[in-house]
């Protein structure tokens, strides 16, 4: 059968069969494999090639490329060189030992003369263990993979599958996107597994993959909970049996929310990268708080204070799978806050509050976003939008749906009216921003205002300096 590479450039296309025919006339064997046949076979676009060559030695194939292509030698270690004309990896079939801990503890030896099955079979998981031949059409298929990618079913290739930790990850990620269900025999194995091998950085990509490309990452979340892998995120695996009052989450614990809310950002997902993480993992920590701060009242169960209570575990969540303090600081007043459209709606709150929650949030759409997931995760319930059509509304007409507001009074504005520049700018331009979030005046009097103000507020900020510097020299004195 032949594959069709959706979404592939003509020119890539031609390429590789261009090059599958000089391997061949070279006496090897070019075949696809690995995700780019897995995805072919699901109709999704091909963007990059996983090519793996039999037949021919490391330095005869190296040489081979060099004549026709330019090569990233980067992966060379691992028998892997990247073709930089094309989104091409050519690697030679390896065999690997586990030698030290961790996803990168293996001796890695590449033979050219391994057979079809033993390549398949040191894969993870079936559905990635296809291989395919451009140039004769055939599908290549020892372990069974065609068939589970048809069932939608989850499967190990072989028992060493324990022996790489990152497997669990990937398992939960491609369960996410590509709406598995695993084997139990597979959650079997993944129970067998430890985490503490991996570095934060594997971890986190895979979670970036789960929340980026899953189209029900619940199904991922689920994934780890059976195999017993939530006690490494201990965050995520105190949601499991946390009660919800059924009148306003029917849908059962916070876990079984927090998927549902997953599975709704999923749906709405915006295509931009870094803007995806930031609601994705805000949707993922939104009820960090709920475990500490739930109670049963009148045989009622509530949460209060459950939004502010969730930033301690947030940062704690984020701190262990990565290094970006700008990821943390940008998700947190999500989490912080995701109740606030719904409060400030309903006590029709004025224009100065939604410019000080954008000052707070950053960028309003976000948590708009955060929010409409949140109210989508509590099946049979129907969304209720009114405070977010609200909140984006005021946003829009207010200028302060994707960025916080901008001062209109600096520091060279005081320069211009004689003042010199020294500690009490601070407190002036302070004092400054939030009678321009009161709306006191906006952008075509703001100097008016400063006119008009200026006097006092200098004043004000050289008595608290001077009262500053007094009890410093009093402090000294002591």
């Amino acid at each position: 059968m032949a594959l069709d590479f959706r979404g592939t450039a003509r020119g890539h296309l031609a390429a590789l069969d261009a090059l599958c025919r000089e391997i061949a006339r070279a006496g090897g064997r070019c075949l696809v494999v690995g995700g780019s046949v897995r995805d072919a076979l699901l109709g999704i676009d091909v963007e990059e090639f996983d090519l793996e060559v039999f037949g021919l030695a490391p330095k005869e194939l190296v040489a081979l490329l060099e004549q026709s292509h330019r090569i990233d030698r980067v992966g060379e270690a691992f028998g892997v060189v990247k073709l930089r004309d094309h989104p091409f990896d050519v690697a030679l079939p390896r065999r690997e030992s586990k030698r030290g801990l961790g996803h990168r503890g293996f001796e890695v030896q590449s033979d050219p003369d391994l057979s079809l099955e033993e390549a398949a079979r040191r894969r993870d998981f079936t559905i990635n263990a296809i291989s395919y031949d451009p140039l004769t059409g055939e599908l290549i298929d020892p372990v069974g993979g065609r068939q589970d990618l048809e069932r939608r079913r989850l499967r190990h290739v072989s028992e060493r599958f324990v022996e790489d930790p990152l497997r669990v990850l990937r398992g939960a990620q491609f369960t996410a996107r590509f709406e598995l269900d695993p084997a139990e025999e597979t959650i079997e194995l993944c129970r067998r597994v430890g985490i503490e091998e991996l570095a934060p950085e594997r971890i986190f990509e895979e979670f970036r993959k789960l929340l980026l490309r899953g189209r029900r990452p619940s199904l991922g979340l689920e994934l780890l909970r059976r195999a017993e892998w939530l006690r490494f995120f201990p965050e995520i695996e105190v949601l499991v049996g946390c009660p919800q009052d059924p009148r306003w989450h029917p849908e059962g614990d916070v876990f079984v929310h927090t998927g549902l809310v997953l599975d709704a950002f999923a749906a709405e997902r915006i295509g931009e990268p870094w803007e995806d993480l930031v609601v994705g993992m805000a949707c993922l920590c939104h009820d960090f708080g709920k475990p500490a701060t739930t109670v049963e009242e009148g045989g009622r169960i509530r949460s209060p204070g459950h939004e502010a209570a969730g930033e301690p575990p947030t940062r704690q969540f984020l701190a262990r799978l990565t290094a970006q303090r700008r990821l943390a600081d940008q998700v947190v007043p999500l989490v912080r806050e995701h109740l606030k459209p719904q409060q400030l709606y309903a006590a029709g709150a004025s224009d100065s509050a939604v410019r000080r929650l954008a000052r707070r949030v950053e960028r309003i759409d976000r948590l708009i976003r955060v929010v409409r997931a949140d109210q989508r995760g509590r099946p049979p319930l129907e969304p209720d939008d009114e405070a977010v059509l609200w909140l984006r509304r005021c946003a829009e007409r207010l200028k302060v749906e994707d960025a916080a507001p901008q001062p209109l009074i600096l520091g060279r504005h005081l320069i211009d009216r004689g003042r010199p520049p020294g500690p009490e700018f601070k407190p002036v331009l302070d004092a400054a921003y939030e009678a321009q979030l009161d709306g006191r005046f906006d952008e075509g009097d703001a100097l008016e205002w400063l006119d008009r103000h200026l006097p006092a507020l200098w004043r004000s900020a050289t008595a608290s300096q001077g009262a500053s510097s007094r009890g410093e020299s009093a402090d000294g004195a002591e």
